[in-house]
């Protein structure tokens, strides 16, 4: 039996297994990006993400009045998130505007139920101040909101459509909140229904 003290279970790092070293730390960032509409914009970022070692994890793009604008999200080793930053910010030469942020900590848990709502009607300026005054009002955050103007059947004007997801708090009755919605619906001309759970 030898004499030399037996080597502690975890002895240090350099005696580990290569697959057991410590992996880089990773970073997220979050990143909007705007500019004239034109093929191979999504190209341009992907790729340089790519090339600094991040994974692309979600994005909201759309194309609005002409120009190309969307936020994403990617993760990036924390070693390659300046490099990555500054290699989008390069692309302001090819049309394309990127700020990079890094992602803010994770949310406070706050109770309360996912809804939808749903708002179609007429045209005219102030729609979506009146309705989000009412949400602010009852403590309810949009957590994702889409409205487009559309023309009516037969040329009969504009017609404005939006829908949102959104989480009302716990402590917030619904059908209270529902009936001022109801009433500012009702001086803006517009059909709204808030419907319990998300779609």
């Amino acid at each position: 039996m030898s004499g030399a003290p037996a080597r502690p279970p975890h002895a240090g790092i350099a005696g580990a297994p290569r697959g057991l070293q410590p992996e880089s730390m990773l970073t997220n960032l979050v990143m909007t990006l705007i500019g004239a509409d034109q093929p191979g914009l999504v190209q341009l970022v992907a790729a340089r993400v790519a090339d600094h070692g991040g994974n692309w994890l979600e994005s909201r793009m759309s194309h609005l009045g002409g120009q190309f604008a969307g936020i994403v999200r990617v993760e990036v080793p924390a070693e390659k998130a300046d490099g990555l930053g500054r290699a989008l910010q390069q692309l302001d030469s090819a049309g394309l505007r990127v700020v990079v942020q890094a992602e803010a900590g994770p949310p406070p848990k706050t109770g309360g139920a996912p809804a939808t709502l749903e708002l179609v009607g007429q045209d005219r300026p102030g729609i979506l101040r009146s309705i989000s005054a009412v949400l602010a009002a009852h403590r309810v955050n949009v957590e994702e909101l889409a409205s487009e103007c559309v023309s009516t059947p037969m040329g009969g004007g504009t017609l404005f459509q939006a829908r949102a997801a959104v989480l009302v708090p716990e402590k917030v009755n619904l059908a209270a909140l529902r009936a001022d919605l109801e009433k500012i619906a009702a001086d803006l001309m517009v059909d709204l229904k808030l419907q319990p759970g998300a779609r």
